[in-house]
């Protein structure tokens, strides 16, 4: 029985966020003056040269072409079509995304981007080939064999994204999922001026009262479910034992490299520890505590407490306030030299929690 590959989730998902960094904002979308469907689908190379923006055209697509081929090699397709599949899919992607970048105000679709992406995704394509020919591919296939359970595609891949999740300013740090708030903003949107669903729209435009500020045992919480959702999530495809301690520390090194990094992005290389705060460190240390006391637990009962402690997360981080800072933090994102990041960290830290409560209800669902 074949291995399902953590890649081709992890390509899907990547895929979807290029489409959303790609055509960000979605507003104010207009038909270009002057331009013809024959005229937009031609591209022309610019005449102008921006080194940094080059850069990052090739380095975008660069993990696209690597997931592509890892996923198509570890399907059985071989090297040839592989490799075709791994540069043609981004080149038609490429394509389309620098087509309707005419319709979005601000982007300058050009040839030059979209051969870059093409670039990107023939290097990645073959650092994946060249990982495969020298048997890193095979070697990680026998590791995860030994740690993880056959069917553990989705939980590596939602493992895969959590620090890229971490990388988003939260209001809480290991916050994720505070998406209440936007989504009933866009739903006032669509909403507005539609005569049937004139209650609907009233009840959403009218903003939430102004949350109160969380008690330091409420942050402490939230800190320690944000840290044990990813060692439950791993925990649910692993045999209980020492493996799943090892993955609880690596989990706990990791979310600390990743809350670090995303405060040195938004405040300063000074300011990197500004995250650990006096709640931060009992959050910390209660999550690690819990995450080695759960490790004996079996594998369906830890899938029940995963499933628990992820709505937790997500219910508390509902209850955050506000603050200047993070409001500052998010307009920097946005506006800022970090707005290619925007929509893949965005969503991602969005989402994450979503994802993993869809995964681990799945868990629940399956027989023994």
């Amino acid at each position: 029985m074949r291995h399902r590959s953590s890649a081709t989730p992890l390509a899907l998902a990547y895929a979807v966020l290029v489409v959303y960094a790609s055509l960000y904002p979605f507003s104010g979308w207009r038909w270009p003056p002057g331009q013809t469907l024959a005229t937009m689908a031609a591209l022309a190379w610019p005449p102008w040269r921006d080194d940094v923006d080059s850069w990052f055209n090739l380095a975008g697509y660069l993990p696209l072409g690597a997931l592509l081929l890892i996923a198509a090699r570890r399907s059985g397709m071989r090297t040839l079509p592989s490799l075709l599949l791994a540069v043609g899919a981004p080149a038609l992607l490429s394509y389309a995304m620098e087509v309707l970048q005419h319709f979005v105000v601000g982007r300058h679709p050009s040839l030059k981007d979209m051969a870059l992406n093409v670039a990107g995704a023939l290097c990645g394509a073959l650092l994946a080939w060249l990982g495969h020919a020298v048997g890193l591919v095979d070697r990680w296939h026998a590791l995860r064999e030994r740690w993880f359970a056959r069917d553990s595609a989705g939980a590596l891949a939602l493992l895969a994204l959590w620090p890229v999740a971490l990388l988003f300013p939260a209001p809480v740090p290991f916050g994720l999922g505070q998406i209440g708030e936007r989504l009933r903003e866009i739903l006032a949107g669509w909403l507005q001026d539609v005569p049937w669903a004139e209650a609907a729209y009233a009840l959403l435009a009218t903003p939430a009262p102004p949350a109160t500020e969380l008690r330091p045992l409420a942050e402490v919480l939230i800190v320690a479910c944000g840290l044990l959702a990813p060692c439950l999530l791993a925990y649910g495809v692993m045999a209980p034992g020492w493996r799943r301690g090892v993955m609880a520390a690596g989990a706990g090194a990791l979310g600390v490299g990743g809350m670090t990094l995303s405060t040195l992005l938004n405040y300063g290389p000074a300011h990197a520890l500004a995250w650990l705060t006096p709640a931060t460190l009992p959050g910390l240390a209660l999550g690690l505590v819990l995450a080695g006391g759960l490790a004996l637990l079996p594998t369906r009962l830890v899938a029940g407490v995963g499933l628990m402690v992820v709505t937790g997360l997500v219910v508390g981080v509902a209850q955050a306030p506000g603050d200047p800072y993070f409001a500052q933090s998010l307009k920097a994102w946005e506006q800022g030299q970090f707005v290619r990041f925007h929509g893949l960290a965005q969503w991602v830290g969005w989402l994450w929690p979503y994802a993993a409560m869809g995964w681990l209800l799945s868990r629940l669902g399956q027989r023994r």
